[in-house]
Order: C-alpha cells, then sequence, then structure tokens
C-alpha cells in the first residue's frame, strides 16, 4: 500500500485578535475615533486592518450610501461618509453589519479605509508581520487574483515580467507575439526587456509573413505548430538554429526558450523568454511557466478580441459608429435623432469600367476610389457609414448643434474629393476615376434598423434619401457635385440649379452645383 502525503501549503487564512489598551485613529489632528476595545483583522495578501467598535466612532457617519462589495468570507460591506469642516470623505468608513460564521468577530465594528486616516495610534501593540501573502507563489497567486486588474496587454505584460522575477524566474527578455483581425497589420508583439522603463510594442504588418527575419525566426517555428523551442546560449555552440540567438547571446543571455500560447480559436501564438543567469532556466520554472501557459494565453486573448472587436466594427462600421455598438447600442431601434450633413458619392461609369478592365483590375479601381474618398471625409470631420456597391455614404454630424461647420465640412470634402480625383485623372495616376457626389442636410435617424438577427448601424431620413438622388441628378446632368439648399449657405461658386424633380421625393429640392478646378473638361 503506498501512501502519498499531501503538500503543505500556505492556505487562505483569516484571524481576528484583541488589540490592547487605547487605540486612536487620526486624520491629521482630527480624532476620528477612539477605542479600548478594537481588533485587528488578518487576511491572506491583505494588510492587518483595525477595527473599532461603531460606538467608538468619534465623528459623524452619513446613512449608508449607495457602494456595496462582498467577501466570502465577511459577508456584504455597506460604506458611510465622513463628514468633516472643510471636507466629506466619501465611502471612507465601512461596516458587516450581517457578517458571515468566520468573521463573526467583527459584526457591529467599523473599518476605516487607507486614505481616511493619516495615522493610528496603536499604543503598545505590535501588529505582526504576515508571511501568507501567497498560497502558491507570487505568479500564480496574481494570475488568480490580481492580473485580471489589467486593462492593456501593455500592462499585462509588464506585470507578468515583474512577477516572474518574483518568483525567481531570471528572466533578461519576455515577449508575447499575438495574432490579430486587421486589415492593415497582421498582429501585436509587446516586448519587455530587462531595465527598460517601458513595453515595446510593434505591430507588424502582413509582409512579415514573407520577411526574412521572421522566416528564419523561433516565432514563425512555434506559431506554425512545430512546437517550442530551447536552446542555451552559453555553451560553445555554433549550431544556433535561428539568427536571433547570436544577438541575445551579445546581449549576455544564457538561455531561450519558445513556447505556444494557443488561443480558443485554435490559432497558436508565441510566448518567449531569455534568461541571463549563468547556469539558465530551472526545471522548476520552465515548469511552472508552462503550467501557468494556458491561463496566460486566456488573458491575451481576452485583450485580442476586444482589440479585434473594436478593429473590426471601425473597419466595417466607422470609428463612431464602432463606438456606439461597443457602448452597448446593439438593439433595433437604438440611435439617436441627429442634425448632420449627408454626402453620397457615387463611382461613374462602373459598368463600363467592369467590362473594360477586367473584375481584378476593376477591383483595384474600386478599392482607390474608396480609399481617396474615405480618407477625405475622415480628415474633415466625418464618417463613412458604408460602401454601398460602388457608392460610399458618408455623414457629418452637426456636433453641439453647429450645423455651419457640418455643412461646410461636407462641401469641402465633396470639392476636394473631386479635385484629387481629377488630378490623379490629369497625372495619369488614374485614367479611369470619377465620381458624381450628392449633398443635403437635415434631422436623421442615427442607429440600428434591420431584422431581430440582422441589422445596419445607417442613417435614415429625407436627407439620406435627397443626397443620393441629387448624387443620381448629377450625374444625369453632367454636374459632379449637387447639394441642396440647406448645405448652399457653407459654399463658394455655387451653380444656382433652381427647384429640381427628385426620383421618389414629393416635392421639388432647391439645388446648387458646385463647380471646382476639375470641371474644367469632364471626361465621360
Amino acid at each position: 500500500m503506498n501512501v502519498h502525503a499531501a503538500p503543505k501549503l500556505n492556505g487562505y487564512g483569516i484571524s481576528v485578535e484583541p488589540l490592547s489598551g487605547r487605540i486612536a485613529i487620526y486624520r491629521d489632528d482630527v480624532l476620528l475615533a477612539e477605542s479600548t476595545n478594537a481588533k485587528v483583522m488578518y487576511e491572506t495578501r491583505l494588510p492587518p486592518t483595525v477595527y473599532v467598535p461603531r460606538a467608538d466612532v468619534c465623528v459623524d457617519l452619513s446613512a449608508e450610501t449607495e457602494l456595496q462589495t462582498f467577501c466570502p468570507f465577511k459577508g456584504t460591506a455597506t460604506y458611510h461618509d465622513i463628514s468633516l469642516p472643510g471636507e466629506t470623505l466619501t465611502n471612507s468608513v465601512w461596516a458587516y453589519e450581517d457578517t458571515l460564521p468566520e468573521s463573526k468577530a467583527i459584526q457591529g465594528c467599523i473599518g476605516f479605509t487607507p486614505s481616511a486616516y493619516t495615522r493610528i495610534d496603536l499604543g503598545d501593540n505590535r501588529l505582526r508581520e504576515v508571511d501568507d501573502g501567497n498560497i502558491s507563489g507570487p505568479l500564480i497567486d496574481w494570475l488568480m487574483r490580481g492580473a485580471s486588474t489589467a486593462t492593456t496587454p501593455e500592462s499585462f505584460t509588464e506585470a507578468l515580467a515583474e512577477k516572474m522575477l518574483e518568483h525567481g524566474i531570471a528572466i533578461q527578455r519576455l515577449s508575447i507575439l499575438a495574432w490579430s483581425l486587421h486589415p492593415l497589420i497582421v498582429g501585436k508583439h509587446y516586448i519587455w526587456e530587462k531595465g527598460e522603463e517601458e513595453i515595446l510594442t510593434r505591430a507588424p504588418t502582413y509582409e512579415i509573413h514573407d520577411h526574412p527575419a521572421f522566416i528564419n525566426s523561433p516565432l514563425r517555428h512555434v506559431s506554425n505548430g512545430l512546437g517550442g523551442v530551447r536552446q542555451r546560449l552559453n555553451d560553445d555552440n555554433p549550431h544556433n538554429s535561428f539568427p536571433i540567438m547570436e544577438d541575445l547571446r551579445a546581449k549576455g543571455a544564457t538561455d531561450y526558450v519558445a513556447m505556444p500560447l494557443p488561443f480558443s480559436d485554435g490559432r497558436t501564438n508565441v510566448l518567449t523568454l531569455t534568461c541571463d543567469h549563468p547556469d539558465g532556466f530551472t526545471t522548476e520554472n520552465l515548469g511552472l511557466v508552462f503550467e501557468c501557459s494556458s491561463v496566460i494565453a486566456r488573458f491575451y486573448e481576452v485583450f485580442m478580441q476586444r482589440e479585434n472587436a473594436q478593429v473590426l466594427l471601425e473597419t466595417y462600421v466607422g470609428k463612431r459608429t464602432g463606438a456606439r455598438v461597443l457602448g452597448g447600442e446593439i438593439r433595433r431601434g437604438d440611435g439617436d435623432e441627429i442634425d448632420a450633413a449627408i454626402m453620397f458619392c457615387d463611382l461613374r461609369n462602373s459598368t463600363s469600367l467592369e467590362e473594360k478592365l477586367g473584375r481584378s483590375d476593376y477591383i483595384n479601381v474600386l478599392n482607390a476610389f474608396f480609399e481617396t474618398v474615405s480618407g477625405i471625409v475622415h480628415e474633415n470631420g466625418g464618417e463613412v457609414l458604408k460602401f454601398i456597391g460602388d457608392a460610399v455614404l458618408a455623414v457629418f454630424p452637426a456636433a453641439d448643434e453647429n450645423a455651419a461647420t457640418a455643412r461646410m465640412n461636407a462641401q469641402l470634402s465633396a470639392v476636394k474629393i473631386v479635385e484629387t480625383l481629377g488630378k490623379l485623372r490629369k497625372d495619369g495616376s488614374d485614367t479611369h476615376c470619377d465620381c458624381s457626389i450628392g449633398v443635403s442636410y437635415g434631422r436623421v435617424t442615427y442607429g440600428n434598423v434591420g431584422s431581430r438577427e440582422r441589422l445596419d448601424f445607417t442613417v435614415i431620413g429625407q436627407a439620406a434619401n435627397i443626397a443620393a438622388r441629387l448624387g443620381e441628378f448629377g450625374k444625369a446632368k453632367g454636374h459632379r457635385i449637387v447639394v441642396s439648399e440647406d448645405i448652399e449657405p457653407a459654399c463658394s461658386n455655387a451653380l444656382p440649379l433652381g427647384a429640381v424633380e427628385l426620383h421618389n421625393v414629393s416635392q421639388p429640392v432647391v439645388s446648387y452645383a458646385l463647380r471646382t478646378e476639375a470641371d474644367a473638361i469632364l471626361d465621360n
């Protein structure tokens, strides 16, 4: 019969001990509490906390505030403000009115937040040093308890490196390569180096896959599912498997490890560690990191999913709209009534262009057109809401009821788009791109419409309809830019067109054509 003794670990613990004699708590010269029945609570990973009976508090407490916190060992804490001459200390004391069994000794007592007092007179008492700060060591305890407070991958990476050092892992350099979903960058590479004040964050483009430095790197080896890499660097080893090893050796590195960080979607990301201890990494240290790697991977996955969600929303629906969706406006009907200038910009002769150029070249022309229009709209404070076939729908909200600015930004965008495309044609950079633009101003609904399961964040209203119809009218009549009379006050060099009949618009719309330098010769 084999008997295996369980390892002795420091478990989570709470103990409450009485303090002898007079205890006084001060804020500068103001006495907050004075007691001969005070107690101190020792709790794992927390500093000792002094509690005094409520009757021994020497200042007035407010009624319970809205703040409540929960502890699985003490119960639900309620909070009070302290009012002092010239200041109010918000949520500065707490009490457990109905404590759980482990903490019955502090029933009816008050605790003060550290920011509420400036000193505590303990008399002859001496608070003991606690040695139970970790249940399973600094790294594991931090992953279980403290890591979730990191709000960015950079802060998480820095804290991760610090906890590894605290745990006795002799790292000189730590890096994380995490793949992302982004139209321009392939992922993020976070690098911590000992002695450097900030985390280095790199955002490589998709060209990284063809770059020799990546092709011949451990990052590619691991991310392609070929396993981890371990190489000692302080030995006389002329057969380094990757060129980067010599660079690391030159910086004093003695050992190198690259291991996979698998995400739940099947992608393999990479964690690398470089050691500067003469003997390299210990088996115990590397085993610990390897055991924790799946947990570490989940934290980075959360960061990347949040970033991916933001990037994808900005990519497909625009920055402002993406922020609103991430902010919780995801139900059908969510939205606002806003005043805005609406611009509808349509590519001319797109059908004949596709027939003439072929699908591949036509797509290149279409992308160049979208790139030009989008860049100019964003430069002028607008947002591209969507691409509709070969057209762009953009909105210029009237921030703070500033209609003049929205109108001006819309007409400036329209003029610059036409002139930029004209210059490209003149320079021979693009002999195909031309456009027709309609601009109108008015009140629209800016929000979610659609079915229960498929929504579209867009603008709905007469101004949007008129902008689209003005673009069609201009294309038919040979005008690149046609605006409604709501926009005309912000324009210069406007040609009156009178009240024009627009398709599916019940009343004629007083409109104007804008002339630009590109209109000297109309290339149809």
